[in-house]
């Protein structure tokens, strides 16, 4: 079968091999693809795996032979899925393969902002602590966070491993939450309730019409004004604007994020101006052993449905 993939180079930019993949058919990989070259690199394809590019419907059309879309993630936005079912084409994603690495950046965010470890290596290395009269100094308050209040929006996966490593440093973790059976140690609240209780508040929910802008004026006009916000879920969870006006006004201490609305962000985005807004480039999910994973998980996708019984189906 002919395979091909669209997006490859965030996967894997070259210390991982597509050499399993390769076994199932004949692959082409392209490190990236802009829109107005998908059809002609799809067009013979029946697999067609793809990150972040989009496959709508006006493409799926233009794509007589496509039997397979392999979404080499866990969100599957980029697909219509609706019109991909209408043509009888199976559409799978990798669920869960980045867990660990996403909860680990949650606290390397937090910690960012409680110790500023980075900052002080960077001063130190300049010779800062050399020059200094005392045997210490501190440039920023830090924060302890045992006792503090953790809230938890959405309590998937990476949601409940969040809320596990919360309880782990001594916080006391809150949840607006579906679930009915919440894990030990986890309160589940109202939202009203957990913005006005956290003193840090992570976003992991799902994207949807009725969580976009989750995170706006009025609701950030409910949070402590010393809280810590952090988004490593999507970013239209929150509003940019409204953020970064709360930093800008002395409403809400610090932002830490991995996600933004768009992507890559604009210069003028308001939140790349705020000093207590902590962005890294959306590489959270992107540790080796997390794109070990997902490679292998989207092999067995794909070998799956070419023998016939696929599984990890959207």
């Amino acid at each position: 079968m002919k395979i091909v993939i669209l997006d490859g180079y965030s996967a894997n930019p070259g210390d991982l091999s597509w050499q399993e993949l390769e076994q199932l058919g004949e692959v082409t990989v392209y490190e990236r693809t802009n829109p107005t070259e998908t059809l002609a690199r799809a067009a013979d394809a029946e697999i067609v795996l793809t990150n972040k590019v989009v496959i709508n419907k006006d493409v799926l059309v233009q794509l007589p032979k496509l039997k397979y879309i392999g979404v080499l993630a866990t969100g599957y936005n980029v697909v219509d899925i609706e019109a991909a079912h209408e043509r009888g084409i199976v559409v799978t994603n990798v669920p869960a393969y980045s867990t660990e690495s996403v909860a680990q950046m949650v606290f390397a965010h937090l910690l960012t902002v409680t110790n500023r470890t980075e900052h002080y290596a960077i001063q130190n290395r300049n010779g800062r602590w050399t020059e200094n009269p005392d045997f210490c100094y501190w440039d920023f308050p830090h924060m302890e966070l045992a006792g503090k209040t953790f809230g938890v929006v959405g309590l998937g996966n990476i949601g409940q491993r969040v809320a596990q490593i919360a309880l782990a440093f001594g916080m006391k973790v809150k949840a607006m939450t579906s679930k009915t059976t919440l894990p030990a140690g986890v309160e589940k609240v109202s939202l009203a309730e957990l913005l006005a209780a956290s003193d840090i508040l992570s976003l992991h929910c799902p994207l949807t019409e009725s969580t976009r802008h989750l995170i706006n004026a009025e609701t950030l006009r409910q949070m402590k004004p010393t809280a810590v916000l952090i988004n490593t879920g999507r970013g239209p969870l929150i509003d940019d604007e409204a953020v970064a006006k709360a930093l800008a006004d002395g409403r809400l201490a610090a932002f830490c994020a991995d996600v933004l609305t768009e992507e890559p962000p604009k210069a003028d985005n308001p939140l790349l101006q705020q000093p207590n807004a902590f962005i890294t480039p959306h590489i959270a999910w992107a540790s080796k052993e997390a794109r070990i994973r997902l490679l292998q998980v989207a092999t067995n996708n794909v070998r799956a449905f070419i023998g016939g019984k696929p599984v990890n189906m959207v």
